[in-house]
């Protein structure tokens, strides 16, 4: 099995192979991201690929509704996690995991996966630490780009939120001492 870091090279490497008419014809690349945040003294953080819409219809078009997504692109969303956590109805002990989601119209679910570094595509119901609900907001003005927050809370309180064109999925979670 590949590691993360292999399948990373091997993503960059892939990119830098698209030429300019394959992004003219609607191939775009999924830059790198990481969101760090520090709640109750531990480090919380995720690494994702960010997609952008580039004038496409994302949800119920490109993140269709009622399938697992892999939030984000290229490689599985990475959550590592500097504490164990309360977040929404889980309890998640410290350590590496790939979140995924189930989005509808009406609300998502988040996906806590045991196995790290995967591709997108290789999901992998059988290693689901488990499933919580997530709130869901409109947002007034559309995100071009995928983004994840960490956003500390105060004391140890913090929510992890998904934000892409018109929509805003979050989940509330508080570090266990």
């Amino acid at each position: 099995m590949l590691s993360r870091r292999h399948l990373i090279s091997l993503a960059v490497l892939f990119s830098f192979s698209l030429t300019p008419a394959m992004a003219q014809r609607g191939r775009y690349t999924s830059p790198e991201a990481k969101t760090t945040a520090t709640i109750a003294g531990k480090v919380f953080t995720v690494d994702y690929y960010a997609p952008s819409m580039h004038g496409r219809k994302v949800m119920g078009g490109l993140v269709p509704y009622g399938e697992v997504w892999c939030t984000g692109a290229n490689i599985a969303t990475g959550f590592n996690l500097g504490s164990d956590i309360q977040l929404g109805d889980l309890k998640i002990p410290k350590g590496e995991y790939s979140i995924w989601t189930l989005p509808t119209e009406k609300e998502w679910t988040l996906i806590i996966n045991k196995e790290t570094g995967q591709f997108h595509l290789n999901y992998k119901p059988s290693l689901d630490f488990g499933r919580t609900n997530m709130k869901l907001k409109t947002l007034p003005d559309p995100v071009e780009t995928f983004r994840v927050d960490l956003r500390a809370e105060g004391g140890s309180k913090g929510t992890l939120a998904l934000v892409w064109e018109n929509t805003e999925a979050s989940v509330p979670f508080t570090v266990l001492q």
